[in-house]
């Protein structure tokens, strides 16, 4: 089976499997990486993370996949689409996770641009937005590498303060 989705000039992006639990269970239990989410993940966490993706992959044709650097294997985050409901409005998010200790290679902005391009050209989506923490400066700064602009600041899930990024298919 070929679960590989994307692949940019450094990095290929390639569905869950469920023999990734336990490289996203060490990302996403990280409370480095996890610090702008409510608490990391437990295993149990992570599995249903995964597990909710490849439903995604099945029921939206779409979700968060794996990135891995071209040619290695090594598991390195992972970078996606996804529905998301912000302010009663159904969107279609670009989110991404970059393990800590790759952070600053520009891993993230490059995934997301491609997942970006990917909504537009491939499923002809109108815009995407990202909801990003207020102080995660690293995730702002990937969602306007990737043009991405500030819409609005709002209360996510009725609990989380967040600003909202958005960027429209080019015409």
């Amino acid at each position: 089976m070929n679960d590989i989705v994307l692949e940019t000039e450094r990095l290929v992006l390639r569905e869950y499997r469920l023999d990734d639990l336990e490289d996203a269970a060490d990302m996403l239990g990280d409370p480095v990486h996890m610090q702008h989410y409510p608490h990391p993940f437990t295993r149990e966490e992570s599995l249903a993370w995964i597990e909710n993706n490849i439903r995604r992959y099945d029921e939206e044709g779409f979700g968060l996949w794996v990135v891995e650097p071209r040619g290695t294997g090594e598991f390195i985050g992972n970078v996606g689409l996804t529905i998301q409901v912000v302010d009663d409005v159904e969107e279609i998010e670009v989110g991404w996770h970059i393990i800590p200790s790759l952070w600053g290679y520009g891993y993230a902005p490059e995934a997301a641009a491609a997942c970006r391009d990917y909504a537009f050209a491939e499923l002809a989506l109108p815009r995407l937005i990202s909801i990003v923490g207020p102080n995660n400066t690293q995730s702002r700064r990937v969602a306007e590498k990737i043009g991405m602009h500030i819409e609005k600041h709002t209360v996510y899930k009725g609990e989380h303060p967040s600003v909202i990024f958005a960027i429209e298919a080019p015409i």
